[in-house]
């Protein structure tokens, strides 16, 4: 067996640069286009769902509660888990917005 190895590379030629360093820029863009790329994708589609999250909208939060948005202020949010229950969560703490509403006008005067 050490023989075949022996004999397979010829004694004194230099391994070309271009084959030892190959391999390892195969494996950076297999490594780029399916691991990476779909991460960040995922990232940005969720970086924009918690920027569109306004008062009124039904979210799912990472721990598994459901909650109606009563509330949007910086990176937290208030939720009413429903029988007076309201919650604050940190806004990137969201896993999903179940039901989009309008956005609530607040600004308008009564």
């Amino acid at each position: 067996m050490l023989n075949l190895i022996m004999q397979a590379a010829p004694a004194g030629a230099p391994p070309n640069l271009i084959q030892s360093i190959l391999p390892f820029i195969l494996i950076g863009f297999v490594f780029y286009f399916l691991l990476i790329r779909p991460q960040n994708k995922r990232a940005k589609e969720h970086k924009a769902m918690l920027a569109a999250v306004v008062r009124g909208d039904t979210v799912v939060t990472n721990g598994g509660l459901i909650g109606k948005v009563t509330k949007v202020k910086d990176n937290e949010l208030t939720l009413d888990l429903g029988a007076g229950v309201k919650v604050k969560v940190v806004a990137g703490m969201l896993a999903d917005v179940r039901n989009k509403t309008e956005a609530a006008n607040d600004t308008a005067k009564k």
